[in-house]
């Protein structure tokens, strides 16, 4: 079966399974709910435990080999069957304990890419660092083109720096100024059969394409070290014969974010934290993001044995892996008042890295919306009471807090490293192991359960149920949000997502 028809046949299953768990209705729902303890930190972050984080972590893994037909390894990307019953999982949990929360399914168009087999020669050698961009599309008929490697000018952001010559060619284009999608689109409009966009800083270069375009053409990046002999030779006026493969799609589906409110709690002013329900392709995602999931949802959990003074708002978005898909069309989606109802939202992505450190979001107010450092000071110090090391990490655009802050949002958030390397003075602070990544299995097939940090998982859960619990009761102290002012990213961000996009 075509995996669209599949799409939609399990989303179907889904629906059946929403309406198996329907809210119970109770007169007096709101009476019971004031007789409970009104949350405290202590208290609801003892009713988190790295067992029960394990048991649901398992679970998980069991719904991303429902894909394995689909993709013949397990996988949670949005639109496969493990995707599908992640959803399935997090709204029947919800749904499952009672009349504590109002729960909604979002449904949104998506875009989701797969690139099946690459493959880039220029001249007689294969570029070592050489990829297809997420979100490419393949070459044409899906076979290899074959054509002059030609050297754009300047970045490529113009349609008048591709020589004439480039129509027929591959066309060959420096990273920089503007989205890596305006690069392969114009490479396309100037006929180019191809495009390979080379690194402008040390390194290799991944990135995506974004939002789709009739324009895009078969997109590789590769790095700046592979390039430069092919740059010089283009220079010289040599030629430099290639070719270019890609057997990939792009195609658009629908998904769903899942939305949990307390029914209880001032919905004037509501306290909003999510993370990320999707994985990528290549993999289950257990630590990217299982770990911010599952946290959310055992904290969901736990939290319908207190009552709150402000209303608490989870989301676990969809699409994150393809670009913040989801949580940018949650924010699109809110009007002006409903905006300013959120007075904080907390981004919970990857707490469990099996060579982690316990990384903030350097979310400060200068360049974000007044109350995103106050909340980047809870975190610090609530590392510091439990006599924890933490670094501050750029606020660039990497994860679902980006919609929000750039829509007048104060955020901030915590994580424990993805593919970036740990130093030496990173090993004295955290532990484990310097020059290796923090995740080695980052976006791969073996983030499964076993890739897991038990102890930082832990404690970053607590360290979530005690933002939670901290705003759920006052937000004495932290700024009023007065107005929708967008204040964030002087400077254009390379990422929009976890993968650069220009």
């Amino acid at each position: 079966m075509h995996r669209r028809l599949i799409f939609f046949a399990i989303s179907s299953l889904v629906a059946a399974s929403v309406i198996q768990h329907p809210l119970v209705e109770l007169a007096d729902s709101q009476t019971l709910v004031n007789t409970k303890p009104l949350v405290s930190s202590n208290a609801i972050q003892n009713d988190i435990s790295s067992n029960k984080l394990l048991e649901r972590a398992k679970h998980l893994y069991k719904l991303a080999e429902l894909a394995v037909e689909e993709y013949n390894h397990p996988t949670r990307v949005i639109g496969s069957k493990g995707h599908l019953a992640t959803i399935d999982y997090i709204y029947s949990t919800l749904a499952d304990l009672g009349d504590y929360y109002d729960i909604s399914n979002q449904a949104f168009p998506a875009v989701v890419g797969n690139v099946f087999e690459s493959r880039l020669v220029l001249g007689h050698s294969t570029p070592k660092s050489a990829g297809p961009m997420s979100l490419t599309p393949p070459t044409k008929h899906k076979e290899p083109v074959y054509g002059p490697l030609v050297l754009v000018a300047d970045d490529g952001c113009e349609a008048s720096d591709y020589p004439a010559n480039v129509t027929g060619s591959i066309a060959f284009i420096r990273r920089g100024t503007c989205p890596f999608g305006t690069k392969s689109e114009n490479a396309g409009k100037a006929g180019a059969v191809a495009a390979v966009i080379y690194n402008n800083i040390q390194g290799n270069l991944s990135g995506t394409l974004g939002q789709p375009s009739e324009y895009h053409v078969a997109t590789f990046g590769i790095s700046d070290v592979d390039a430069e002999p092919f740059v010089k030779k283009l220079q010289a006026g040599e030629t430099v014969d290639s070719s270019a493969y890609i057997d990939a799609i792009v195609e658009k589906i629908r998904t769903t974010n899942v939305i949990a409110q307390t029914k209880g709690g001032d919905p004037e002013n509501c306290v909003m934290l999510g993370g990320h329900s999707d994985s990528v392709a290549e993999g289950p995602g257990i630590n990217d993001d299982g770990s911010g999931t599952l946290a959310l949802l055992e904290i969901a959990t736990h939290l319908t044995k207190y009552r709150v003074n402000n209303c608490v708002r989870f989301g676990w978005w969809s699409g994150e892996e393809e670009g913040l898909l989801g949580s940018d069309y949650y924010v699109s989606q809110l009007s002006k008042e409903e905006n300013m109802k959120i007075r904080l939202f907390m981004d919970y992505d990857m707490l469990a890295s099996p060579n982690y450190a316990y990384q903030v979001y350097n979310a400060t107010n200068a360049v974000n919306p007044v109350g995103s450092e106050e909340l980047r000071d809870l975190y610090t110090e609530f590392y510091e009471a439990h006599g924890q090391n933490y670094t501050y990490i750029p606020f660039d655009g990497r994860s679902d807090y980006d919609a929000f802050i750039k829509n007048g949002i104060p955020a901030g958030g915590i994580a424990t490293g993805a593919e970036g390397v740990k130093t030496k003075k990173e090993a004295e602070m955290f532990g484990g192991t310097a020059g290796e990544s923090f995740d080695h299995c980052y976006h791969q097939l073996c983030d499964a359960v076993d890739n897991l940090n038990l102890e930082a998982w832990e404690l970053n859960a607590k360290l979530v149920a005690h933002s939670v619990a901290t705003y759920a009761v006052s937000f004495k102290g932290f700024p009023e949000r007065i107005a929708i002012t967008k204040n964030a990213f002087p400077e254009r961000s390379l990422y929009h997502g976890p993968k650069p996009v220009m």
